[in-house]
């Protein structure tokens, strides 16, 4: 039995004021501005570039926690079939990503109350975690070790007393403006996972804060750049660079933020290229007649790549007779696959989106192996 457990304090951080090494630094502004260039790239397709790439991020991030399915599986629990855990936990992560991106934008300021609803939106249908969702710990957690005690645990966080004052004083670093945006991303990101303020789910919060800090100074407004496929490549680094910060030292972290966004950016301006060009692709070989079922479901696929049979109806804008004349059509070309193989409530998945989503994923994954 343990009668005591040593616990690490993260130091309050709200008047901080931090300058890494200038390489670092410089990394950073570099990453920025590739970053930039893709949000711009996204410009004018927002709504449908903005899923894929919360997707991207969503799927990537859940995977560090060793959380995966496969793209049927994920495609099925977006169109809202529960028959696979971990693609519901996948789509419920990119639930909570968008919410927080989108209430911290829209306010231009983080609130703990942010947090904590992002928090509830991923873990609400949890089947062990829903009395947790969106609360603040009441018990001690840890990290690694024992799943009954902290023994050998990698990371003891403060005692849930403590939680609250830390995450307040977090809030306020994040609402500053005299940080360098990566730098904020990553500090704000690492104090985070050092206080983990709830009892499962702060990775999948944690990551998705650096979206919604790029997103509240400007770097983004049309996209999200999926950075967590570059950290997924470098797991062990990742990991190792939070111990570091947790013994003082930030900027390794900050420097592996910058290699994965600038990855990530790299990477997600081919495929925003390609997710753009396929509408006109998909009209150039299956001439659709003005007007018709096949000519409004082309750009709906786009904006919505999982569509069950209501849906497919609402889109098509007419008879149920020409909407499965038009998902024929599609569905013959290549473009879209039914994935349930039922006669009732059937979905189709546009194949091609979802396949960019596993592409981008390993092009990230392999552009920083490389780095």
């Amino acid at each position: 039995m343990l009668s005591d457990v040593s616990a690490t304090i993260p130091p309050l951080i709200a008047d901080l004021h931090y300058v890494p090494p200038l390489s670092v630094l410089l990394a950073t502004e570099q990453a920025l501005l590739v970053v930039v260039q893709a949000d711009t790239d996204a410009d004018g397709h927002s709504a449908a570039l903005s899923r894929f790439m919360v997707r991207s991020e969503s799927v990537a991030s859940s995977k560090i926690e060793q959380v995966t399915a496969s793209a049927e599986d994920y495609a099925k629990a977006i169109a809202g079939q529960k028959s696979n855990a971990s693609a519901v936990s996948m789509v419920a992560a990119s639930t909570a990503l968008h919410h927080l991106i989108t209430t911290v934008g829209e306010r231009g300021l983080f609130s703990l109350e942010n947090l904590t609803d992002a928090h509830r939106a991923l873990m609400s249908n949890d089947p062990t975690e829903a009395a947790h969702a969106g609360v603040l710990r009441d018990m001690q957690n840890w990290i690694g070790g024992s799943d009954f005690a902290p023994r050998d645990a990698l990371h003891v966080p403060p005692a849930p007393e403590r939680v609250h004052e830390l995450m307040e004083d977090l809030v306020l670093y994040l609402n500053r403006d005299d940080v360098p945006v990566m730098v904020q991303a990553a500090i704000g990101h690492a104090q985070f996972e050092s206080i983990h303020p709830f009892t499962d789910g702060n990775g999948r919060i944690g990551r998705a804060l650096v979206s919604a800090v790029l997103r509240r100074r400007g770097a983004t407004l049309h996209a999200v750049v999926p950075l967590a496929s570059g950290l997924l490549a470098r797991r062990d680094d990742y990991f190792a660079a939070l111990g570091t910060y947790r013994l003082g030292d930030p900027a390794p972290l900050i420097e592996l933020f910058a290699h994965s966004a600038r990855a990530a950016a790299t990477c997600s301006r081919d495929s925003i290229a390609r997710l753009r060009a396929m509408p006109d692709e998909w009209v150039a070989e299956i001439k659709p007649r003005a007007g018709s079922a096949a000519e409004a479901l082309i750009p709906a696929f786009f904006d919505h790549p999982v569509m069950s049979a209501d849906s497919v109806e609402r889109h098509a804008g007419s008879t149920e007779r020409q909407a499965y004349r038009a998902i024929d059509q599609l569905v013959e070309a290549g473009f879209i696959r039914e994935i349930t193989g039922r006669k009732r409530d059937r979905v189709w998945a546009a194949s091609e989106v979802l396949a960019e989503l596993d592409d981008l994923d390993r092009r990230i994954q392999r552009e920083m192996v490389h780095r």
